[in-house]
């Protein structure tokens, strides 16, 4: 009925809950190791007082992302069409390069943004 087609959904579904559930619980082992040795509870709450917060920096960083890739389809877009090359290549090879120089733009701007804080 379902067939092989079904088995990359399940199989997707099953690795991301893994990997979710082996964080969670690494994490959990590891609190508990570090509470029964005597250390202070309040290294878990670090960074949550000053500083920028995490998901501002993701953010930064996914819109760099973004804004790298498009620029990347772009630029393999004109070379595709005024160049004899194949697109195959270039598409691929434009967009991930643009893709990295955008992240390297948002690590740069997040880690000026961290010191402003």
């Amino acid at each position: 009925m379902g067939g092989p087609g079904i088995l990359v959904p399940i199989s997707m579904f099953l690795m991301i809950f893994g990997i979710v559930y082996l964080i969670f619980s690494t994490r959990n082992r590891e609190r508990l190791a570090l509470i029964e040795k005597g250390v202070d509870a309040s290294i878990f709450l670090k960074g949550t007082g000053k500083g920028f917060s995490a998901w501002k920096i993701f953010v930064v960083n996914f819109a760099f992302l973004l804004i790298g890739s498009g620029v990347g389809i772009f630029i393999a877009l004109l070379i595709t069409t005024y160049t004899s090359l194949n697109d195959g290549a270039v598409y691929p090879s434009i967009i991930f390069i643009m893709a990295g120089v955008g992240l390297l733009a948002g690590f740069k701007k997040a880690k000026d943004l961290d010191k402003e804080e």
